[in-house]
């Protein structure tokens, strides 16, 4: 059995595509996975499976559409390792994340897109945006007493937006910080 982090992108996002995280664990436990759980609403799941990550993405990429009221177009999985989530959290830029009262930090985690690709839509404006390409992710950061003129939002109107899916850094390390524990059911 492997551990894995399934990132859903566009699901529960401004009341459009619900999907209870009760009625997404069923799913998956109807498919095999076990030891699954959620966390925050936002599409992050940890789970065990004997299947490989690109088998769990074709399967829930197939079922999520079929099962709940959603827009196709906007769904999108993406499944990671531990050893992978340790590493978005080891290769961060020095001194990413380390000052949460100053700056709003933000994973987004790449889905069939490599970070130079991804790199030419950001437009980070000087003094408040920087951004650092990695491997599967780009490192966001914004100045949060000038978070209202971060160029950020200017990526969700862009062809590659729909290979990316945003978590904040607290969430990416709450997310390692619950891959690391021991193994629970539900």
């Amino acid at each position: 059995m492997t551990r894995y982090l399934v990132l859903l992108r566009g699901i529960n996002v401004g009341g459009r595509n619900k999907v209870p995280m009760a009625a997404l664990r069923d799913l998956l436990e109807s498919h095999g996975h076990t030891k699954v759980s959620t966390y925050i609403a936002s599409g992050n799941v940890i789970l065990s499976s004997d299947h490989s990550a690109a088998a769990i993405r074709r399967e829930l990429e197939a079922a999520l559409p079929t099962t709940f009221k959603l827009d196709s177009e906007q769904i999108a999985v993406l499944v990671l390792t531990r050893a992978q989530l340790r590493a978005v959290v080891r290769d961060r830029p020095k001194g990413f994340g380390d000052k949460p009262d100053a700056y709003n930090s933000d994973a987004v985690f790449l889905m069939g897109i490599d970070a130079a690709t991804a790199m030419k839509v950001f437009d980070p404006r000087p003094g408040v945006d920087e951004v650092w390409p990695g491997k599967g992710v780009i490192y966001s950061q914004r100045l949060s007493a000038q978070r209202t003129r971060s160029r950020l939002g200017k990526i969700v109107g862009t062809p590659a937006y729909k290979s990316m899916t945003i978590r904040s850094w607290t969430t990416t390390l709450a997310l390692l910080e619950r891959m690391e524990a021991p193994e629970t059911s539900a």
